[in-house]
């Protein structure tokens, strides 16, 4: 609207000195004024205004594209297949045929042809390609020259709101009897600490479920003084009576 508002004006101001100069008083012996000067440099601002009000806006630059790296947990030597030397307790030593199969530490390694799932963690690095691993599991049955397989990644766990109220074990499997987790995070259960800038400073109350202890108060109390659920005052009004009423 401004731009129409400026182009009506400029043509109305053009038209008004186009009908002075030619209803004007002139003596006709008098040669013709030659045309003025400034009207090239008005005509070139007559353009730009129109071309001003017809052109649209230009388009808004497309959003940048976010081209840092996906994060994946690929730690090498995948597929590599390896064989049991030792077995002490949850400690299990597995020996790799080559250096290139060799798994870094905190890889998730799968004992193959065993009766249940049995995980082992990579701790340390031995020599002579050997590793020594913690199993996340019981090693009953566990022989020297079982295979073992490099999954070429950590243990990971789901994460997320499909986790609330879930009962899982270190692998992310549940245990609560209440049917798998699906979900599509998933996370290693070893990350880095983060940073003190991400960490919240603010003093709040946190909800622990816990009402109040009775700091061995009441310890002479029946067993259904355990049981007693409710705010602390209520509590303590319950632990009273029935000492009272015990001790009556």
């Amino acid at each position: 609207m401004a731009s129409r508002r400026v182009l009506s004006s400029l043509l109305r101001s053009s038209s008004s000195g186009r009908s002075a100069a030619k209803f004007g008083t002139r003596n006709p012996r008098l040669p013709s004024p030659s045309p003025a000067r400034h009207a090239a440099p008005f005509a070139n601002i007559l353009g730009r205004v129109a071309e001003y009000s017809t052109t649209s806006s230009p388009a808004p630059p497309p959003p940048a594209k976010d081209e840092s790296p996906k994060k994946t947990y690929d730690y090498g030597g995948k597929g590599a297949i390896g064989k049991v030397c030792q077995v002490i307790g949850a400690i299990v030593d597995v020996r790799f045929e080559d250096q290139e199969g060799l798994p870094p530490i905190m890889t998730s390694l799968e004992v193959q042809d065993h009766p249940t799932r049995l995980v082992l963690e990579v701790s340390h690095h031995l020599g002579q390609n050997v590793v020594r691993t913690i199993a996340m599991d019981g090693t009953e049955g566990l022989v020297r020259g079982r295979r073992v397989l490099n999954t070429g990644a950590p243990i990971t766990v789901p994460v997320g709101r499909a986790t609330l109220g879930r009962i899982m074990n270190v692998l992310g499997e549940p245990i609560d009897e209440r049917g798998e987790i699906k979900t599509e995070h998933y996370l290693p259960i070893h990350r880095d600490a983060p940073a003190l800038v991400d960490l919240a400073t603010g003093q709040e109350i946190l909800a622990t479920g816990i009402k109040g202890l009775l700091d061995g108060k009441y310890d002479d109390l029946p067993e259904q003084s355990f049981y007693m659920v409710g705010g602390i005052d209520e509590v303590v009004a319950k632990a009273e009576k029935i000492s009272k009423e015990s001790a009556a």
